[in-house]
């Protein structure tokens, strides 16, 4: 292919040889070192989207226990799409994934009620459906189906980036673009000879276990010989990084109140971050805005700060959540104020959609079985 580009951030098509060679490649190597995944040994494509969805932003060993617990659960789109949200939210409380949550249960019953509860085989259709874009739908369709459909992911996106020496910064559209018009010249040729699935997943894959954001193994890579990022000496560079952001610090105080063995717990806003959630009564002293006010209903009936219990730590998105949980209890009678309260035994919360800092706290505190 050579190494000198005209445009670090176009596409230049390789020549047949080579793009034969790479195909050949990174397929083979695939089949030899693939790992051996629960949602790799099934076609069925509503089972794939739901792995799909939980990949997103999670480490796939989470995902490996969450997947099948969800599927026995919600085994096919017409049950999923029949489900209370609660108990959607409360499967995969804990993934972090909440409002994709919603958009797959969104989904589901799109897709029951006007697809015959399988997922839409036509690109247009599975576009169309809430929170399913271009990435998902690509592989949906090719893993599933092996519709020759495209797909980039971050992985993808370094694997081109090295491989063609796209030299952008991760994540801007320009890069993007180029990596999409490599990923749909390769997927749309030759997909009887190389199952677009098989090639979807041999790029992620390289890009997982290889191809890695920093210090990639070069020396084990099947593209290496043709990669002109590493034939430059540059394969830890490319693709740039993006600027990093400066996370927000909050301050939390979080009260559990307990009454007759129960905890008090407050149903987050419908509208914003952790929507419909449960957590425990929460006051930010930071003002950031992210968690809302004590409901009026325990504040009006007096609640109590006692002892500290702990401080625990948590993230979410840019910010950098600290919380100092005490010890509560209410002077008098607790009203239902503008968000629903609930009581519920400590061992029967996590049967509920709590927040993560809800249930890192309920872990902390939920005593021992036989305690």
């Amino acid at each position: 292919m050579g190494t000198e580009r005209k445009d670090a951030l176009r596409f230049e098509p390789p020549d047949e040889a080579s793009a034969r060679e790479i195909r050949r490649a990174l397929t083979a190597w695939f089949a030899a070192e693939k790992r051996d995944l629960p949602w790799r040994r099934t076609r069925d494509a509503y089972a794939i989207w739901v792995s799909e969805a939980m990949l997103q932003q999670t480490r796939v060993e989470v995902v490996k226990d969450y997947w099948p617990r969800f599927l026995e659960r919600f085994p096919t789109a017409e049950a999923l799409a029949e489900a209370a949200e609660e108990s959607v939210l409360e499967a995969g409380s804990g993934l972090g994934y909440y409002r994709r949550a919603r958009a797959l249960q969104a989904a589901a019953r799109v897709i029951a009620a006007e697809h015959g509860g399988e997922f839409p085989r036509d690109l247009t259709a599975a576009l169309s459906l809430p929170g399913v874009g271009p990435y998902t739908a690509g592989a949906v369709l090719s893993i599933a189906h092996d519709v020759p459909t495209a797909l980039v992911d971050g992985n993808v996106e370094r694997v081109f980036a090295r491989l063609f020496g796209l030299d952008g910064v991760r994540g801007s559209g320009p890069l993007m673009r180029a990596c999409w018009d490599a990923a749909r010249f390769f997927v749309e040729r030759d997909a009887d000879a190389v199952p677009p699935g098989a090639w979807n997943q041999a790029l992620m894959e390289l890009g997982a276990l290889v191809c890695t954001p920093k210090s990639p193994r070069c020396g084990a890579c099947a593209l290496a010989a043709l990669c002109v990022a590493h034939g430059e000496g540059r394969a830890a560079e490319i693709p740039s990084p993006r600027p990093r952001r400066v996370p927000t610090e909050v301050a939390l105080e979080i009260y559990v109140v307990e009454r007759d063995g129960l905890w008090l717990l407050e149903q987050r806003p419908p509208g914003g971050l952790m929507a419909g959630l449960w957590e425990f009564p929460t006051v930010e002293t930071t003002g950031t805005g992210l968690f809302p006010e004590l409901l009026a209903g325990p504040l009006e009936s007096g609640l109590e700060p006692e002892q500290d219990l702990l401080s625990i730590a948590h993230g979410i998105t840019h910010h950098r959540i600290r919380g100092r949980v005490r010890a509560a209890r209410l002077g008098g009678e607790c009203s239902e104020g503008p968000r629903p309260l609930t009581w519920v035994a400590p061992a029967s919360a996590s049967e509920l959609a709590l927040t993560g800092m809800a249930r890192k706290v309920a872990e902390h505190l939920r005593p021992e079985p036989n305690g």
